[in-house]
């Protein structure tokens, strides 16, 4: 056990997916995981394990955002012996062609949150997917004829953002979309030598609000967890 995780000693698989809502981590073990078991549910954070394919394979939530996805990733890669990580979760485009129910392999993430800040000193770390993760899921992508797009992410800490025009300055820097967690991710499995890739469904557009953003959210969520699922 640790501080946030109820599961014993080996009950985690290498391969943890890792969406933000800890429902949806145990719906999608329920829907793809042979013989899925619950092996942690401290907080309501739920983490079930079980096999996929032959390979042994958890689905745990993280929360939202950087500060609650830092306390699962840290205790998961330190304690649990995760060597792999894949953020399955939702982002908002800010490009005019990266559209509703397509896909974002996160490349980089950037981020105007202050957990980096901190942890560098104000210096800046750029915050890099795991290339062998990334270059099998755009294989893999495009095989199964996926709407695909690789690029740079922004992790910001603000969903109600009091600077409702900045995503404008992020998107004239090529940045695709806009989420809460990755760059996290991204530096902490640099700090422990582990794998991280963030996989995310764009839910809704900031240059479109014709999309009905709690239907269109499920639509690609299950292109998106099979993907996650080939990388384990």
């Amino acid at each position: 056990m640790s501080i946030h995780i109820n599961a014993e000693a080996g009950k985690i698989a290498p391969t943890v997916l890792f969406p933000g809502d800890p429902l949806r981590a145990k719906y999608f073990a329920e829907k793809y995981l042979e013989n899925p078991e619950t092996v942690s549910d401290l907080r309501g954070m739920y983490c079930l394990s079980g096999e996929y394919k032959g390979k042994r394979v958890s689905f745990m939530g993280s929360g939202m955002g950087q500060a609650s996805l830092s306390i699962y990733a840290n205790e998961l890669y330190r304690d649990y012996g995760v060597e792999q990580i894949i953020r399955i979760g939702s982002c908002g485009s800010i490009q005019e062609h990266v559209k509703v129910n397509q896909i974002i392999l996160a490349q980089g993430a950037c981020t105007n949150g202050n957990m980096n800040r901190r942890r560098f000193n104000n210096l800046d770390f750029a915050a890099i997917s795991d290339f062998t993760l990334l270059s099998k899921a755009y294989t893999t992508a495009r095989d199964r004829g996926l709407d695909v797009h690789v690029g740079n992410i922004l992790s910001t800490d603000s969903f109600y953002d009091s600077h409702p025009e900045e995503w404008k300055l992020w998107a004239s820097y090529a940045v695709l979309g806009i989420e809460m967690e990755s760059a996290e991710l991204y530096t902490l499995a640099a700090s422990y030598g582990k794998k991280a890739l963030s996989i995310l469904t764009v839910s809704d557009s900031l240059l479109d609000s014709s999309h009905d953003i709690l239907q269109d959210r499920e639509k690609g969520m299950g292109a998106m967890a099979e993907l996650a699922l080939a990388l384990a």
